[in-house]
């Protein structure tokens, strides 16, 4: 093997890095990123982190708000864990160093987003996630115990079976994960990582779509790896699309952050006419579902090829002050949010189901953990929570690392198995790149136009039927020839659009992210549960 380790993290987003800190107490770590140790989900949330600091605010208040986001869906006691564990580990970055925004009398300045009934958004201007991203990259690479592999992409996770004695009846197999393929970027070379503990970090899938606030190696990696292995993974269906990412032909996937309309941002449409009051009676500070639909619902009516978001008339002083990235790139395309709105579009943005874990992040498969975007957890329900991601990340990194290492403590916790090496005997370099490609296009925009905001039977009745062609042709290519970074994402990618296509044909109701035409209404006495997928069949 390649490399041997008591914990393999793969993805170093804020989910990943927190884990490995903690666990580097009490063994060896691996990190695995598919570009630069930096390049992750977290650097570009820009909102913050919600979590209870405010004198009239409450946990109570706070897990309500969370419940009433995911539309009956949310696990309340995950909801409490997180909720309660949020301002502890908010102390501990503040602690190693993260710099948050402070108002009087040195409090956290504390914002409020779409969802919120109180003001809870713990942020570092609107770049939070590039600044908690950056202290704790700062500890990884400088702690003795983490080893740290850049450029590398993740294949498949290895997983063996083990005999377990069950009394003196009778014996059965069950699985275990004991680390990954992958392979280096650099020299194409594939290698065997063997550990005691595997977690996946991968961030979400957003690149699944054609239009995306996420940055290009979010190709939903973990879940398509988890599903492949035999983990159970649940609520695909519930995308979330962010209603306001930035519209110009030149600003790729750049987000404009909910955190604009929480300080007093309006939508607007061409004529200038304000709309949300037609849709909630919250108006712009309703849930990222609401808002979504709301816009596409004006787009298709108008022909418009986008809104706008308007906080002109506040003062732009304070205006550049609370959001100097987003001033800076809207200025660098010509706009001047101080005077101007900005033209916005909605964007797949988070994805609200994955790899199912319990409460401590475990999945079904012994010594595989998921956590942060790449898990189900059961805290988002059938939609998230503004700025409640990076908290779950946070709270079930720290519970995970715990568990893994009580876990590897264990008498009867068992020895790593020797893992296959990788084997490519019989296949060639290709030369026909175009099928990659190709095929990468056409999935992102048959999801874009038929299981994206609104969908309907016919729509995923027609995805379903191209992804099928499109994943035989992948299927065929990937054991024919050597393995690419660009064939793995693209395997990844289709994998995703399957399952999540699979979940939406399920699911007979609207509720939360999910909305279809034939059933515009939420169903309690049928659909009040998630859905769960493992392979190959519907649960």
């Amino acid at each position: 093997m390649d490399v041997k380790t008591d914990f393999l993290v793969i993805g170093s987003g804020v989910a990943g890095l927190s884990f490995a800190l903690k666990a580097a107490e009490a063994g060896d770590v691996a990190i695995v990123t598919k570009k630069n140790l930096t390049e992750s989900n977290t650097s570009f949330a820009q909102g913050g982190i919600a979590s209870v600091f405010d004198k009239v605010d409450s946990f109570e208040l706070h897990i309500e708000d969370t419940l009433a986001a995911g539309d009956g869906l949310c696990h309340r006691d995950v909801a409490e864990l997180v909720v309660r564990n949020g301002p502890e580990q908010i102390r501990q970055l503040m602690a190693l160093g993260v710099h948050f925004n402070l108002g009087e009398n040195s409090d956290l300045d504390l914002g409020r987003e779409g969802g919120h009934s109180q003001n809870r958004i713990v942020h570092a201007h609107d770049m939070t996630g590039r600044e908690v991203e950056r202290v704790l990259s700062e500890q990884v690479l400088r702690h003795p115990r983490i080893r740290i592999f850049e450029n590398h992409a993740a294949i498949d996770l290895i997983t063996c079976s083990i005999r377990m004695k069950r009394g003196m009846i009778t014996t059965t197999h069950e699985d275990y994960c004991c680390g990954a393929y992958m392979l280096d970027r650099e020299s194409r070379v594939v290698k065997t990582f063997c550990s005691k503990i595997t977690l996946l970090a991968t961030g979400g899938a957003g690149k699944v779509y054609l239009y995306t606030s996420n940055p290009d190696i979010a190709t939903g990696d973990g879940i398509a790896m988890g599903y492949r292995a035999g983990a159970k993974v649940a609520n695909l269906e519930f995308v979330q699309f962010h209603p306001t990412c930035l519209y110009h032909p030149e600003a790729k996937n750049f987000l404009i952050s909910e955190a604009v309309r929480g300080e007093g941002g309006i939508l607007i449409d061409a004529a200038g006419r304000p709309f949300m009051e037609k849709y909630d009676p919250k108006k712009d500070l309703a849930c990222r579902d609401v808002v979504a639909r709301a816009i596409d619902t004006e787009l298709k009516k108008s022909g418009s090829d986008c809104v706008f978001l308007d906080i002109s008339h506040k003062d732009p002083e304070v205006v550049k002050k609370r959001f100097p990235n987003i001033y800076e790139k809207c200025v660098s395309f010509g706009i001047d949010m101080t005077r101007e709105p900005i033209p916005v579009v909605p964007a797949a943005h988070y994805m609200c189901g994955g790899v199912v874990t319990d409460i401590c992040g475990k999945t079904d498969i012994h010594g595989l953990y998921a956590v942060g975007e790449t898990a189900c957890t059961g805290l988002h329900g059938a939609n998230r929570l503004a700025s409640n991601s990076l908290i779950e990340a946070l709270v079930y990194a720290d519970k995970a690392a715990k568990q893994a290492i009580e876990e590897m403590s264990l008498p009867s916790f068992k020895p790593i198995p020797e893992p296959p090496t990788w084997d490519e005997v019989g296949t060639t370099d290709s030369d026909e790149l175009i099928m990659v490609s190709h095929n990468w296009d056409e999935i992102r925009r048959l999801m874009w136009n038929y299981v994206g905001i609104v969908r309907s039977d016919k729509r995923l009745a027609r995805a379903q039927r191209r992804i099928e062609i499109i994943q035989k042709e992948i299927r065929e290519y990937y054991w024919n020839f050597k393995v690419s970074a660009d064939l793995i994402e693209l395997r990844n990618i289709a994998m995703l659009a399957e399952l999540i296509i699979t979940c939406a044909m399920h699911r007979k109701e609207s509720r939360g992210l999910h909305y279809t035409i034939e059933y515009p209404n939420r169903d309690d006495s049928r659909w009040l549960k998630d859905t769960v997928i493992r392979r190959p069949f519907v649960g």
